[in-house]
């Protein structure tokens, strides 16, 4: 497949973040990172054992979340008493740094093995949060501890050189252990990361000295505290994209914040020198989410519905035991000499899509797709190959079983955080489900009311209104009629924005910067 050019679209703004990942102007990825919500996956954290549960072979923990997080006996991993001995060495002072060169390890556990043979309640316990509290469940987490970089993954008390099998040549997969064979410290392992194929021992070496340093950075913190306590928190959302998506076709990065550019400019120096150029500042009024299409796109891709280029469309059902995803031709097959070829179109139509919808809504657990049937063999099989294609982009581990001849398609993604969902029906605004419309000059009365308002508390000398598009047009119909109006009333001409992301019934006033005014 070609490669796609890629671009990072960020907002900032009342206590959230939101993350759009472009490829070739189409929306693929799209996150809302709550800041400081305090259970990112890979975050460290020192806990406290609540309870053992040798039915469930696991443990929950206390970690600071409203719920106990979920830690069963596979999760703790081989050096388990290894980490235990550490950890409590460096809580009583016999250890006064987090270097694993001088540490004797312990006898890996028994695989087998029992929960209550080695955690008891009330024991001090470090873990990393595996997967995000999901609905009503807990975190859940391991202690089989990674640190990721750029180019690889830290593994503190193992001692494995693991290389990516995406990297497929032979010579370079040997080159690439022999360098980090020489360079990597005694008590860590190290997974090699798909993105260091063909980087030089400086890159490499400069990125596994930034994950030791976070590694004493995070023994520092647990010897330093009592638990509840995150001790190292994982980089951010957009950090974590930049890391793991940035590459040659990464063409620019876009933020509304100068502070965010600042962060992020810096952040990407330290992962890629040249990187830092790619990174521009939004500076219209226009939000920058509205400006690049993307709450276009967000309002036509994240509901039941999702209508394809050609006409055919997708329906996505969720329930409590799988996602269900049903492919409708529409009126598509109108134009086709046969079933078949117009089954094997828009099959092939879809198959992207979902790969695209997997992405975006970010569906994990078990998700069976009902294709087209197609009598073909040899056209189930292109299906397929195309469609792991597709999904060779999803970066989440994944599994794709062959077409049935019923033309069901199964497919297992890993959940580590919660889906990404957004209401796109509602109520009627206008309505509130009655059925009956209030006239159209009711809302202009009351955006006339608190312009009113806004000129005499703010004293704002600039003021615009960002409205739904159906009432920004209505006020400027008859040649910008309500705007000449209030330019009469208030000697001031006040700029009318339309606004997609807004529903009928609401607006805002924008000061001269483009940010909300609040009265």
């Amino acid at each position: 497949m070609d490669e796609k050019s890629k671009e990072l679209i960020i907002r900032s703004g009342d206590g959230e973040v939101n993350i759009a990942l472009l490829e070739d102007k189409g929306l693929v990825e799209y996150y809302n990172e709550k800041l400081d919500k305090g259970f990112n996956v890979g975050d460290l954290f020192l806990g406290r054992v609540k309870r053992v549960v040798p039915g469930l072979n696991a443990a929950f923990v206390d970690v600071g979340y409203e719920k106990d997080a979920f830690l069963h006996y596979h999760d703790l991993g081989p050096q388990f008493a290894s980490l235990q001995k550490f950890v409590s060495e460096g809580i009583a002072g016999k250890r006064n740094n987090g270097s694993l060169a001088d540490f004797s390890t312990e006898p890996d556990i028994d695989k087998n093995g029992k929960m209550d043979q080695v955690v008891k309640p009330n024991r001090y316990i470090l873990v990393q949060i595996a997967k995000e509290p999901i609905s009503t469940k807990g975190p859940r987490l391991t202690c089989e501890m990674s640190i990721a970089g750029r180019f690889l993954v830290l593994v503190p008390f193992g001692d494995k050189i693991s290389v990516s099998q995406k990297i497929k040549k032979r010579e370079e997969r040997d080159r690439l252990r022999r360098l980090i064979s020489s360079i990597r410290p005694k008590g860590f392992g190290v997974i090699v990361r798909t993105v260091a194929e063909g980087q030089k021992v400086a890159e490499l070496d400069a990125d596994l000295r930034n994950l030791v340093q976070r590694w004493e950075e995070g023994f520092g913190n647990f010897t330093s505290t009592k638990p509840p306590k995150k001790v190292l928190g994982e980089i951010d959302r957009t950090n974590v994209m930049l890391r793991d998506l940035l590459n040659a076709s990464f063409n620019q990065v876009v933020v509304d914040s100068p502070e965010l550019q600042k962060d992020i400019t810096t952040y990407l120096k330290s992962i890629s020198p040249d990187a830092d150029k790619l990174v521009k500042l939004h500076k219209a009024k226009t939000d920058v989410m509205e400006h690049y299409g993307i709450e276009k796109q967000i309002k036509s891709l994240f509901g039941k519905h999702v209508t394809m280029k050609s006409g055919a469309y997708l329906v996505i059902e969720h329930t409590e035991a799988m996602h269900v995803i049903d492919v409708n031709s529409g009126n598509t097959a109108k134009g086709e000499a046969s079933q078949e070829n117009s089954a094997i179109k828009v099959n092939l139509e879809a198959a992207e899509e979902v790969a695209r919808q997997l992405r975006l809504r970010d569906m994990g657990g078990l998700i069976v797709i009902d294709f087209i049937d197609m009598r073909k063999a040899e056209n189930r099989k292109t299906l397929l190959n195309k469609f792991r294609e597709y999904m060779d982009a999803d970066r989440a581990k994944h599994q794709v079983l062959p077409v049935s001849r019923f033309g069901l398609v199964e497919i297992t993604r890993q959940r580590v955080r919660p889906e990404m969902t957004i209401k796109t029906a509602e109520v009627c605004p206008t309505c509130k489900g009655t059925g009956e419309v209030q006239a159209a000059i009711t809302i202009v009365d009351e955006i006339e009311n608190n312009l009113k308002a806004v000129f005499e508390d703010k004293k704002e000398v600039t003021i615009s209104l960002a409205a739904h598009p159906f009432v920004a047009a209505y006020l400027q119909k008859n040649m910008y009629g309500y705007q000449r109006k209030w330019f009469k009333l208030f000697k001031k001409w006040i700029t009318v924005e339309p606004k997609t992301a807004l529903t009928i019934l609401d607006y805002e006033f924008l000061d001269k910067d483009g940010k909300e005014i609040l009265f």
